[in-house]
């Protein structure tokens, strides 16, 4: 018997540092590729369970294949987990496709069994098994888990990534490695499993849903990749060989990478400041943009958004699902969205602090002849004759205005604001502080002159703001 493919498959363990030493923990779904990995590893004196996730899409099928791997891992005579998902439903309430859905909860599952988590089941996963995954015996811990991606995966893999739209990273395909996931038979063509495992008597379960071109994955395996092998014969081998030069492309890439970030990027806290007039003389442009952003969940169609911004005015912005690239004088500034913030925190006469986003207010109530003037603005202190409690703490709001200290007009928040020069982020954090819907002080910046200690003042409520 040819045992060149046991052979490739125990030096490509070693290669990505998986030794006899380490227990395995495979993912087997009963298809030819999960039971030829299986039957390698125990070929090979490997150490490893079974893992099997019964997705509940294939009704009596589904039950079958079940069925059929716990059989296999007792004829190893390994040991064997199991979980039913009610991958539907979890896949509708947070919005999922059903293939999204099943990789979440199964990868979610696996690192709970390697980790040692089976007693406290991750809420989000658990809600949506109908039992909880046993096993059939004791043995060593396990350090990796393995998957049976092979060659042809990653083909289609890096095919779908480029027709999507990708950076480097994604034509690199699958890793062979990525933290406690392993995947040794990425060296090897689909024929080449299915050789060994007619070559060696092998019965594996056929997943009826791999037949269905109406799933992107299939319909480039079954219709793009035999349409251009008509033309290039060795396609396959040829975007095997890209693969690798590209890993090593993307090394020098990262590389480079990390050297234009060093000298672009400011971390301030969450914020991160990049300086307009650096960043658009640096090159590439789009590239480096693209590279910076990604992170912060904004896609390439969005690099032109964020060039066009470099020449806007102030205040201008993008978005991402979580983050916003804000234009603020010479810099574009990544910070987190702002949360919505509808609290309204009501503050007795009897507080003596309080905390909130931005700090904790110090209250206290001295008479006035033990007063001393600060030239604050982190501290109010205001005529007690003056307020009424309980005081509302809030997040300004268009439309709010005050009478600024040493003025007798009202003025808008809005133009306060553009008065005091304050940034769009700077805007977004100030709160007021307010006395029978009277703003008595926007808090760290000005009191309201109707508030300030006369002489004819008694009792003084002296507040401080210690910012976070």
């Amino acid at each position: 018997m040819n045992n060149l493919l046991l052979q490739r498959f125990i030096n490509n363990l070693k290669l990505i540092a998986v030794t006899e030493q380490h227990t395995l923990l495979l993912a087997v779904s009963g298809g030819l590729d999960s039971v030829v990995l299986c039957h390698l590893c125990k070929l090979a004196g490997y150490s490893f369970a079974i893992a099997h996730c019964n997705f509940g899409l294939r009704g009596e099928e589904s039950n079958k294949d079940e069925a059929f791997v716990k059989a296999l891992a007792a004829q190893l005579e390994v040991p064997f987990y199991v979980n039913n998902f009610n991958t539907k439903a979890f896949a509708a309430e947070h919005k999922l496709s059903i293939q999204v859905a099943a990789r979440e909860l199964r990868y979610q599952w696996f690192h709970e069994i390697v980790n040692g988590q089976l007693s406290v089941i991750n809420e989000k996963a658990s809600s949506y098994s109908t039992h909880l995954p046993s096993i059939t015996t004791h043995y060593s811990p396990l350090t990796f888990i393995a998957t049976a991606h092979h060659l042809d995966d990653n083909i289609e893999t890096l095919l779908m990534n480029l027709f999507k739209g990708t950076g480097i990273s994604g034509l690199h395909g699958i890793q062979p490695k990525s933290g406690k996931i392993v995947r040794p038979l990425l060296f090897a063509k689909r024929e080449e499993i299915k050789d060994f495992a007619t070559e060696h008597n092998l019965l594996w379960v056929e997943d009826s849903s791999n037949a269905e071109i109406k799933y992107t994955r299939n319909y480039i395996r079954h219709k793009i990749i035999p349409s251009i092998e008509s033309i290039f014969p060795t396609v396959k081998e040829n975007i095997a060989d890209s693969i690798e030069r590209l890993r090593e492309a993307e090394i020098l890439y990262e590389q480079a990478m990390q050297v234009h970030k060093k000298k672009l990027l400011e971390f301030k806290g969450q914020e991160v400041y990049i300086p307009v007039l650096k960043l658009e003389r640096t090159s590439p442009l789009a590239t480096i943009i693209y590279e910076i952003i990604k992170d912060y969940g904004f896609s390439s169609q969005q690099v032109p958004e964020v060039i066009k911004l470099l020449r806007s005015e102030s205040g201008r912005y993008v978005t991402s699902a979580s983050h916003r690239i804000l234009h603020n004088r010479d810099w574009l500034i990544i910070t987190p969205l702002p949360q919505v913030q509808d609290t309204v925190l009501i503050i007795e006469e009897a507080t003596t602090q309080l905390a909130f986003t931005e700090g904790t207010l110090l209250f206290k109530t001295l008479p006035a002849e033990s007063i001393t003037i600060e030239a604050d603005a982190a501290v109010a202190l205001l005529d007690k004759e003056e307020m009424q409690f309980p005081l509302i703490l809030r997040k300004w709001k268009e439309g709010d205005y005050f009478y600024p200290l040493g003025m007798r007009k009202k003025k808008k928040l809005a133009r306060f604001f553009i008065d005091q020069k304050l940034s769009q982020l700077q805007k977004e954090k100030v709160w007021v502080l307010e006395s029978n819907k009277r703003i008595v002080w926007v808090v760290g910046r000005r009191i309201d002159d109707r508030f300030k200690i006369k002489p004819s003042t008694k009792e003084v409520v002296r507040i401080e703001l210690k910012p976070v």
